[in-house]
């Protein structure tokens, strides 16, 4: 900690895929003052996206390197890549009395709740959950866009991770479920919890 400045609190949302996490991140940061963590990442950039902007991209090797000097406050693989945290960034912001955002997957989150005590980080944990499972369906149909046999393959392996999820949610002990049904409505309960946190330090 730096001088008498209080701690900062990391702020921990993840949830299923397609769930809308990303979109709801987004409006978030619009309203409520936090630092967003970006992730490494060993999968190549798509279109419009920019290193250091919207992922650290880095080779696999430069990863597995940074995962042995436990440079990582968490990761995890997902379709054949490496996502992950680094540690310093964050470390950094909480220690200025910054509250810093994570955007990450289940598997990630339940490595930071078990992590966060050891290293003297206040964390919270939000879960993202769809209305309903046939929503989540057909919220990754239209992101899909068409009826290609090998995106339907991918879509019924997401929704059948995004059920798994979901049931296993109830075991890691989120502090908040945030339904994303009404876009809006979502985006305001997310402001609610970072406010209601704050009162408490």
């Amino acid at each position: 900690m730096e001088g008498d400045v209080p701690q900062g609190t990391l702020f921990v949302m993840t949830g299923a895929s397609g769930v809308g996490k990303g979109t709801l991140r987004a409006r978030l940061l619009e309203r409520v003052k936090l630092y967003y963590s970006i992730s490494m990442t060993t999968r190549a950039p798509r279109p419009g996206e920019r290193h250091g902007v919207d992922y650290w991209f880095v080779d696999r090797a430069r990863f597995e390197a940074a995962v042995e000097r436990g440079e990582l406050l968490e990761y995890a693989e997902y379709v054949g890549n490496y996502y992950g945290t680094p540690r310093a960034p964050v470390e950094r912001h909480l220690a200025r009395g910054e509250d810093v955002l994570l955007e990450i997957e289940v598997e990630g989150a339940k490595q930071v709740k078990e992590r966060a005590p050891r290293l003297g980080i206040p964390a919270v944990f939000i879960f993202i959950v769809p209305p309903s499972l046939s929503e989540l369906r057909r919220r990754l149909l239209l992101r899909s866009g068409d009826g290609d046999p090998a995106k339907l393959k991918e879509i019924a392996a997401r929704l059948a991770r995004a059920e798994r999820e979901i049931r296993e949610a109830g075991g890691v002990g989120f502090d908040y479920v945030v339904t994303n049904d009404v876009l809006e409505s979502a985006t305001v309960d997310l402001e609610r919890i970072v406010r209601a946190e704050r009162l408490k330090t």
